[in-house]
């Protein structure tokens, strides 16, 4: 059997939610509480400049009051996050993720368009899916 190649684009999340630069710790935790999500693309206009993590914000939480409040997202985001396009086959992703030790990849169009996000919970939606039989590609 020929194996079969999966674009990253048929697991990642679209139009994620997203934080700006500004951000201070305390909303960024309110967002991902909120939307029960672990990572947070940081964007600049229409582009992705970083991503911060839920332990980034855990760790900053823990500091003092007065020093907490001065912190913001561009301080504490994950800056040049690895990023791929659409079309990439999946098990390069899932590679580069488990090389580089990330748990999220930032997912372009052709165009270098942002387009969703691809975190480690999706990779293992991806492989249940895959494992099961339903994520297999129409022939």
């Amino acid at each position: 059997m020929a194996p079969m190649s999966v674009p990253v684009d048929e697991f990642t999340t679209p139009d994620p939610i997203t934080a700006s630069e500004e951000m201070t710790i305390d909303e960024l935790r309110d967002l991902m509480q909120q939307h029960g999500i672990r990572h947070l693309p940081v964007i600049r206009g229409d582009t992705v400049v970083g991503v911060i993590s839920d332990r980034d914000v855990r760790i900053v939480s823990g500091l003092p009051v007065a020093e907490k409040h001065q912190v913001r997202a561009a301080d504490i985001m994950a800056a040049d996050p690895l990023t791929v396009v659409a079309s990439t086959p999946l098990e390069e992703v899932a590679y580069a993720m488990s090389d580089k030790k990330v748990g999220s990849v930032i997912v372009n169009d052709e165009d270098g368009r942002f387009l969703g996000i691809f975190t480690a919970s999706d990779a293992l939606n991806a492989l249940v899916e895959i494992v099961r039989g339903d994520g297999m590609p129409a022939a």
